[in-house]
């Protein structure tokens, strides 16, 4: 039996014949020679079929391969530096396990594509070059993530995605029907987030959410993945610290590790290598003043929309935090700083070249009366959050997290223009499909 290998791992096998398992990319013939290019999810590499070296039914079948047809090749591996990936497979074998019928071709050719097919055909275009080299990116990111958080003695803890009440905002939850009731889905994780790190002292979760935003920015979906990290006894300067070092720590992952899908995607590192500890820091008070002298007509207690996130990050070539918002711009369970009450210790942190919000958290409000204020003030269902009230009743301790949004950091790491081919299959206001 001949081994079965990826195409990432030919260069372990030269000189020896192997099995590669795929579709074909593209195929070019020149008399006697064709040149099939097959790919596997790990690679592509360039095939060669010499028609007298082979059986008359194998090089007809190659010859009459179409666009994407899956197929079993048998090879000898033979390196070559003119060669993609710097190595050839001298085929003697071809089994074709599905044949895409001329008749119906494959969609996406070589050609220029608008958007909108691009994005009605999703479930093909993730084959496409760039496509898995964004999804590889991703990979990469949510594992840095996750070793980031493990290597640092947080708990992973999975938070429910049905909800009884809004976490964030009543104007943009999605209900749905539950049973004889009616629930939300997830705006986030954090306040059962706040609940494990009373029991662990440093959890994360990790998960979808869902945001019913009427938004078609090219920073927004309504379905996004978000990591999120709850400390125990920790203060917005920890919490500060803590995203910086994350941020920090997936950039160099990434560089590590995902060099050939950066250069697929024509991606500048050179920006992304300027990523170094420490970040800058700006108050909520002096981000206003940046904005006011780029000529801004910002007032004071307003929140900061994409083109001020923009203006702010343009100032410094790695991510900066911006703290100390005002409270009336953010969720209820924040903590007001108690020397200036009309300001939350919540932190913002900006990607820069114009990416906005990748993070935003801070220090959660522990105290119980002050709580129960701000719930009514809002309007909040009181008994919709009694569980979460409990925590402040019994061992109520100063605690900190944040949210980090995936596709926020894919769409920068990758320097992509838009949120929508950071996620496999997005959701947007108008994108439902596939």
């Amino acid at each position: 039996m001949l081994p079965i290998v990826e195409i990432r791992n030919v260069a372990q096998y030269a000189g020896q014949e192997v099995v590669i398992q795929g579709w074909l990319y593209n195929l070019r013939e020149s008399g006697k020679l064709l040149f099939p290019l097959f790919r596997d999810g790990t690679g592509t590499m360039q095939g060669v079929i010499v028609k007298s070296a082979v059986a008359p039914e194998v090089f007809e079948q190659a010859r009459h391969l179409t666009q994407e047809s899956s197929v079993r090749v048998t090879g000898k591996v033979r390196a070559d530096q003119r060669a993609p990936g710097g190595f050839e497979l001298d085929v003697s074998e071809l089994e074709v396990l599905q044949r895409v019928s001329p008749e119906t071709p494959y969609p996406i050719t070589p050609k220029e594509h608008g958007i909108e097919f691009l994005m009605d055909h999703r479930h093909l275009w993730l084959r496409s070059t760039r496509q898995r080299a964004i999804l590889g990116v991703r990979h990469e990111i949510i594992k840095a993530c996750r070793d980031f958080f493990d290597e640092r003695g947080f708990t992973l803890v999975d938070t429910p995605i049905f909800t009884p009440a809004a976490c964030e905002g009543t104007t943009t939850l999605f209900e749905v029907n539950y049973f004889d009731d009616k629930a939300y889905l997830t705006q986030s994780g954090q306040l059962y987030n706040e609940a494990a790190a009373a029991a662990v002292g440093k959890t994360y979760c990790f998960g979808p959410t869902f945001r019913a935003e009427k938004s078609k920015t090219r920073r927004h979906l309504t379905e996004f993945w978000m990591i999120e990290p709850e400390v125990a006894f920790a203060r917005l300067d920890d919490v500060c610290a803590l995203a910086e070092q994350l941020v920090a720590f997936v950039v160099e992952r990434v560089l590590a590790r995902r060099r050939a899908e950066l250069a697929t995607l024509e991606r500048d590192v050179a920006k992304l290598e300027a990523c170094t500890l420490p970040f800058p820091r700006l108050s909520y008070d002096e981000a206003v003043k940046v904005l006011r002298e780029k000529g801004c007509p910002i007032e004071w207690g307003g929140d900061f929309g994409g083109a001020d996130e923009t203006i702010l990050s343009e100032r410094f070539d790695r991510p900066v935090l911006v703290t100390r918002y005002p409270s009336q711009v953010k969720a209820f369970y924040m903590a007001p700083d108690p020397a200036r009450p009309e300001v939350a210790l919540c932190v913002d942190v900006l990607a820069p070249e114009g990416y906005g919000e990748i993070i935003g958290g801070g220090e959660r409000l522990a105290d119980l009366d002050l709580l129960l204020k701000r719930i009514e003030e809002q309007h909040l269902p009181r008994q919709a959050f009694e569980w979460y009230l409990d925590l402040r009743r019994y061992g109520s301790v100063p605690h900190a997290g944040f949210g980090m949004g995936i596709e926020r950091v894919v769409g920068w790491i990758c320097g992509l223009e838009h949120v929508r081919e950071t996620i496999p299959f997005p959701r947007m206001l108008y994108r439902l499909t596939p």
